[in-house]
């Protein structure tokens, strides 16, 4: 059953797309193939992908509410965890979203992994035409050489490290700025949120960085393109949400 959900809806569909974008790039070279599929994949995840920036946007701009909130209520958690959604759904805003972006987002990037490594057991640059679609025809020659100068199945430090960079500018621009403690008194809740961000803000970018190296540079060229468009679109959001709608 797993099998044939892993294969129908992730695995399947992306190596189909992959050979058909490898066949029309000239050279047949499978980078720029990723390269052009990320670009494909973001665009179908748009729509969800401008949702969650807009989210972690507004969220942002929610904070100083959401903290009169949280102090206002903090004896009635029942009535906080009601104002809270409450607040949430004026801004019009889905705390999860991102969360589901992610969970979207993972099996794509396997499936991409296990394409380019091993097409049902046929390892490109060779078809496994047993898994094309009927309307896919066979792209020809394929090359795994990305503009002829490594291959894409092996490891790049250097895509790597972009990857990380990347990754870390794109969180530093989404996350908001860590707040000062402003009591000496522990309080468990902040301290897990503030940690969690340190997390996202300073470990994600070193373990993109490493997932990207220990994989192959196919996984880092997908991390690199797909952070520069999610900076892209972070920016497009800031302008259009004045700090005044929320």
């Amino acid at each position: 059953m797993w099998t044939t959900i892993w294969h129908t809806f992730f695995f399947d569909p992306t190596y189909n797309l992959l050979i058909f974008i490898a066949g029309l790039v000239p050279g047949g070279d499978v980078g720029i193939a990723i390269i052009a599929f990320t670009i494909v994949m973001k665009l179908i995840l748009l729509p969800l992908s401008l949702k969650a920036a807009h989210t972690q946007y507004v969220m942002r701009l929610l904070e100083p509410r959401l903290n009169e909130i949280k102090e206002k209520y903090k004896e009635n958690r029942e009535e906080l965890a009601k104002k809270t959604m409450a607040a949430y759904k004026e801004a019009g805003v889905n705390p999860l979203l991102s969360i589901l972006l992610l969970f979207i987002q993972i099996p794509i990037l396997i499936a991409l992994f296990f394409a380019v490594a091993s097409g049902g057991g046929v390892k490109l640059p060779d078809v496994n035409v047993d898994l094309l679609y009927s309307f896919i025809s066979h792209p020809g020659m394929l090359t795994m050489q990305f503009f002829g100068a490594f291959d894409i199945t092996q490891k790049s430090i250097v895509l790597a490290l972009l990857a990380g960079v990347t990754q870390y500018i794109q969180g530093h621009i989404s996350l908001p700025p860590l707040k000062e403690k402003t009591s000496t008194e522990p309080n468990l809740k902040d301290d897990l949120a503030r940690s969690m961000q340190l997390q996202m803000k300073y470990m994600m970018p070193i373990v993109i960085a490493i997932a990207a190296f220990t994989t192959s540079a196919a996984i880092a060229l997908y991390f690199v393109v797909s952070n520069l468009m999610a900076i892209a679109q972070e920016y497009v959001v800031r302008k259009q949400i004045p700090n005044r709608h929320v």
